[in-house]
């Protein structure tokens, strides 16, 4: 049972191989994580591209089911968010400030945009 010892020369090789291993395992599994980024920006883009574009402009209702309408915004506007907020046509838009321009936002100035002058 005399087995011979692996010379320096067998061992360092063998590290090698390990190290050579290790390095393809590392690799494929970087290059998987690339893959895996890139599917997830290109779905990204071909998202944001097929959005719809934003209302031109919403109609804030109060709380509760029926509640009239609290604000006119224009589209983009920061303070028309949730769930009382519904895209609304330009008519209905004049309309409802017609009725009662203090429905217009003060943020983003529907009335201005849309020449609605107080009576």
């Amino acid at each position: 049972m005399n087995e011979a010892l692996p010379t320096r020369l067998e061992l360092l090789h063998f590290a090698r191989r390990v190290v050579v291993q290790q390095a393809r395992a590392s690799l494929a599994q970087l290059d998987a994580w690339i893959a895996a980024e890139e599917r997830r920006e290109a779905e990204r883009r071909t998202g944001e591209a097929q959005r719809p574009p934003p209302p031109e402009w919403l109609v804030e209702r109060g709380i509760g089911a029926g509640s009239p309408p609290t604000r006119i915004h224009r589209g983009g506007c920061h303070m028309a968010q949730g769930v009382r907020v519904k895209a609304i046509s330009q008519e209905q838009a004049k309309r409802a400030l017609y009725a009662d321009v203090e429905l217009a936002c003060p943020h983003c100035n529907p009335d201005t945009e849309l020449r609605v002058i107080p009576g």
